[in-house]
């Protein structure tokens, strides 16, 4: 347990670094995983059995930080509740400053659900998570019954096995280049819902009729319903639509090429598409698939793309470009490759119980977020679950692939979607505060200006007036984004408000006064407030300690300014370089392994 206990933390593995900042309020990138017992869930064993899971796996208890160059997951001591559900489903887990951990466990009538933020883990890990929740949850249950406790992997496994970080280990730069990205595909049309609003579609059928049919075609079942999944598309196109390919993304789990026991994220995907050309045969279709998942689905091919995903990332260039101009370009990039993409399909398989405790469990399922149309597939015992999740109103996608699989003779059930009533959303009282903020301060500006002109016109000080709202416009906004973390919105309003007023001060004719009095005295008053805030709310180390370097460095600046001979007025100068001198040999003094173990976490390259 001292093993797992100094494991604090970790950097983001290659396939989670574009979560963070691709997330937005129509693709949370969160997914989920369920287990729906044959009994109601007692919400008191749950938490019981959800405590004993992350003390096994204690991957799971991390938040995601922020570095000068990259993100990183860092260990929090945070208790993981599970409360009854009340949110929309894969509602948003990640809010950038916030610190909260990057899952979810809710219950609902007879299911557990399992939510995790896709850049924390992929299936494979929360399958494992979710297995042992259930685990303990059956043995917290039925204790009376004096089930057994089997254990459901290796317990020989480590932390460091679980955080192992299987990109890096396997990279190879002598391999090959992979293919360059395919034709732009067809997007889906039609209405759309809001926000992260979402059409859930369950389909439930017997594994054992999918693998015969599968077989009689002489395909696997992901070949089958890959095939499928691209008519039931097609069957919704126009003539003129269908010069662009359906394509569909189908993520691959490389641990079935690698050996690896990481529960982080460990996966690759392919571009699977079809250019269809009228009426197309279901056979046509088929062999195609069978040809491209037989060429692509081979350990060289598969190795070949996973470099490619990593080359990147090792780039010495990129490594050193800043987080923020990095996320713009993860964002562009993620929103170019998106025209690749038609629809997702993610088959993660079977998953498995021992059979003492399959009397107590129905079903298992999965569905994820999406910004367009998902299918997640999973089978427990002889039952196939898939889980279609759709940003368009239209559920005739979903209605053709129901019809096809009848048609080949396989029994589909739609299942009924259970979920709680939803409420409203409560509206946080702060951004209505900020919307009227912005427009008094428009409207001062608009009134200055209109002002000036009917009263004195020869005399233009307006854009004065216009530019003091400015200022304190962009300083409040600063403040309603960061104010999940006061320390860094400190910071950022430090820097902000002395840029400012240097600014104002050459506008209106150098008198120094930016330098002499605003910039010192405003590093020491923020430096104060953050000491007493790390007091009063009794912060650990890491949450401000990167804070304090900071503003502390930057008050040596005015000792400088002085020494250049652009400081007039010396006593405020000398008085915040001393001060934040000391502060820093403070630091350096008596959290001398904290500093350097903040800053090598802030500025990994």
């Amino acid at each position: 347990m001292e093993e797992r206990r100094r494991s604090r933390w970790r950097k983001l593995d290659n396939a989670a670094q574009a979560f963070p900042a691709a997330t937005d309020k129509k693709d949370t990138r969160v997914f989920r995983f369920y287990c729906q017992l044959n009994e109601p869930v007692d919400g008191d064993m749950l938490q019981e059995a959800l405590d004993k899971t992350v003390e096994k796996y204690p991957v799971f208890q991390a938040v995601l930080r922020k570095g000068l160059f990259w993100f990183y997951l860092e260990h929090q001591d945070i208790r993981a509740i599970a409360a009854q559900e009340t949110k929309k489903p894969c509602s948003r887990i990640y809010v950038p400053d916030a610190k909260r951990l990057l899952f979810e466990v809710t219950y609902y009538k007879n299911r557990i659900n399992l939510e995790v933020f896709h850049a924390l883990s992929d299936g494979t890990g929360a399958i494992r998570f979710l297995r042992e929740l259930v685990k303990n949850y059956l043995l917290a249950v039925h204790s009376a019954e004096d089930l057994e406790d089997i254990p459901l992997e290796d317990e020989s496994e480590t932390l460091a096995d679980f955080e192992e970080d299987s990109f890096s280990q396997y990279y190879s730069e002598g391999r090959p280049k992979g293919d360059k990205p395919g034709p732009r595909a067809y997007q889906l049309h039609g209405p759309k819902l809001e926000r992260s609003d979402m059409e859930i579609t369950e389909m439930i059928m017997p594994v054992s009729q999918v693998l015969k049919k599968a077989r009689s075609y002489g395909v696997s079942m992901t070949v089958f319903l890959t095939s499928i999944f691209l008519c039931a598309i097609h069957e919704e196109m126009t003539p003129r639509q269908q010069r662009r390919p359906v394509t569909l993304m189908v993520p691959v789990n490389l641990r079935n090429y690698f050996p690896s026991s990481s529960m982080t994220n460990f996966w690759g995907w392919l571009e699977a598409g079809y250019r269809f050309r009228g009426e197309t045969p279901f056979e046509d279709v088929l062999s195609s698939m069978k040809q491209f998942f037989e060429k692509e689905l081979v350990k060289e091919r598969v190795a070949s793309r996973m470099n490619d995903y990593i080359r990147l990332e090792k780039n010495p260039f990129l490594r050193a470009v800043p987080l923020e101009i990095k996320n713009v370009f993860l964002q562009a990039g993620t929103r170019l490759r998106s025209g690749n993409i038609t629809a997702i399909f993610s088959n993660v398989g079977k998953i498995k119980m021992p059979d003492i405790y399959e009397p107590y469990i129905r079903r298992f399922g999965v569905f994820t977020s999406t910004d367009r149309m998902q299918m997640c597939a999973c089978s427990y015992r002889d039952e196939l679950v898939l889980g279609f999740s759709s940003k368009l109103v239209s559920t005739n996608i979903q209605r053709n692939f129901c019809r096809m699989l009848k048609e080949e003779g396989i029994d589909c059930e739609i299942s009924e979607n259970v979920f709680p009533e939803q409420k409203n959303p409560m509206i946080y009282p702060g951004r209505q505060a900020f919307q009227w903020f912005s427009f008094v301060a428009i409207a001062l500006a608009v009134l200055c200006v209109a002002l000036n002109l009917m009263i004195d016109p020869d005399f233009l000080w307006s854009p004065f007036a216009c530019g003091g709202a400015l200022c304190l416009w962009v300083c409040g906004a600063v403040g309603y984004v960061k104010r999940r973390n006061i320390l860094k919105n400190l910071m950022w309003q430090l820097v902000i408000g002395t840029v400012f007023c240097i600014l104002w001060d050459w506008v209106t004719g150098w008198r120094g006064w930016s330098v002499d009095f605003v910039f010192p005295i405003a590093v020491l008053a923020v430096l104060l407030t953050m000491f007493i805030v790390a007091k009063r709310r009794h912060l650990e180390t890491p949450e401000y300690l990167i804070y304090f370097i900071m503003a502390s460095v930057l008050g040596l600046i005015p000792a400088v300014l002085y020494a250049a001979d652009i400081v007039q007025v010396i006593y405020p100068s000398i008085m915040c370089a001393v001060i934040c001198f000391l502060s820093l040999m403070r630091l350096l003094i008596f959290r001398f392994h904290d500093m350097i173990l903040e800053l090598q976490k802030k500025f990994r390259m």
